[in-house]
């Protein structure tokens, strides 16, 4: 992904907490002295509204208008005042007057409250949550990560666990005032897992909601796929796909997905590495697969481009049957865009489908189990909600 213009590591709700990077995540970011979560929060920057107005051409005279509300930066607009060297652009966005804003303060202090409330095996999550907050566009775009150590997923072999938590942010720019999701992050190979959760949004229209109840719903819904993720993964092991008895590689497979040549090249030499065989690659590997290149190697930015990927990687995960269905839809459609060589061309075509389509029938036995877990979880999920 593009880099932030600044990143900030915390730990801990607030000062009062003693809490301390885990071992994984600390050698990964290379950070001593984290802040709280707090005081992270409250250094990120903020926006007040001021008036518009434009200059007539005719008469160079400024004329007001109410249609319109810039968004400045209070602090860097005194140092504009005063004429110092050292401050930002304040402006952030000229939106109509119907939006509204949304400051960090207004989001995340209920969540600090309601993390000095909830627990996990008797301890606050507010004594254990740790995490980033990455800033783009003048501090006008945040996102953030915040994980809980020991709301994890261990797999058998591997020392460092994936870790649950949730990632969200905002922006001041009118695409969405706030959002969060489900979120996990692998501890063996920092590989990140998103959309484990839907994706809540608030925009920049209207009333703005109890942020606390909100975040109590979230986090519900995150405690509930940590418990059913090893369930997913496990089952994912167990389902196999031979490439040697298929019409494409297994960097092919990722561009018939969807992926950019470039994230399925990444995405292929990563499976192909952690698989027992190259050739036999489970619908784990090649999620981690999919999830390393989106990872380490996307080169757009957080948000609406990296999400379609993420959505194609998940799949991959927890939907196989669905995964192998876009798989032969795709490459159907490449042989018919293709010029044929009469009927031994066509013959080929039918054989490669008829592969794949075996494929997808030995995985009917363990899709059922697939559906009723993932069913089973949004039941729940329903249930968090009310």
């Amino acid at each position: 992904m593009k880099d932030p213009a600044s990143n900030t590591v915390f730990a801990g709700v607030d000062g009062r907490t003693d809490t301390e990077l885990p071992d994984w995540y600390r050698q990964k970011k290379s950070v001593d002295d984290p802040e709280s979560f707090a005081e992270a929060v409250r250094d990120l920057p903020q926006a007040v509204e001021t008036t518009v107005a434009y200059q007539n051409p005719y008469t160079d005279e400024w004329i007001e208008t109410e249609r319109f509300n810039a968004l400045v930066e209070p602090s860097r607009a005194r140092d504009q005042a005063a004429d110092t060297e050292a401050g930002s652009d304040p402006l952030f966005h000229v939106p109509t007057d119907s939006y509204s804003i949304i400051n960090p303060v207004d989001v995340y202090r209920p969540l600090e409250d309601v993390l000095r409330e909830e627990t996990i095996d008797g301890t606050p999550l507010g004594d254990v949550m740790f995490g980033e907050i990455r800033r783009y566009r003048g501090g006008g775009e945040v996102h953030m990560d915040v994980m809980f150590d020991g709301l994890e997923v261990r797999l058998p072999g591997r020392s460092d666990p994936i870790t649950m938590g949730v990632t969200s942010g905002y922006d001041f720019f009118g695409e969405h005032a706030v959002y969060v999701e489900g979120f996990a992050q692998d501890g063996y190979c920092s590989n990140t897992m998103r959309s484990l959760t839907d994706k809540e949004v608030i925009k920049h229209v209207g009333d703005v909601r109890d942020f606390r109840s909100w975040w109590e719903e979230i986090l519900a819904q995150v405690e509930l796929v940590a418990d059913d993720l090893f369930e997913f993964i496990r089952d994912a092991q167990d389902i196999e796909i031979d490439f040697s008895d298929l019409p494409f590689t297994v960097t092919e497979f990722y561009s018939l997905l969807g992926f950019p040549d470039y994230l399925a090249e990444r995405a292929a030499e990563d499976a192909e590495a952690n698989a027992a065989s190259p050739f036999e690659i489970d619908m784990w590997t090649l999620h981690s697969g999919a999830t390393y290149a989106l990872t380490h190697f996307f080169q757009g930015k957080e948000g609406a481009s990296l999400d379609q990927y993420v959505r194609i990687a998940n799949d991959i995960l927890f939907n196989p049957e669905g995964t192998i269905e876009r798989v032969e839809q795709a490459y159907e459609q490449q042989l018919d865009s293709e010029d044929g060589d009469g009927a031994q061309s066509l013959l080929a075509g039918e054989r490669a489908l008829a592969s794949i389509e075996r494929v997808s029938d030995d995985l009917q036995e363990k899709v059922d189990q697939f559906e009723e877990r993932e069913d089973a979880l949004r039941e729940r999920f329903q249930d968090a909600m009310s």
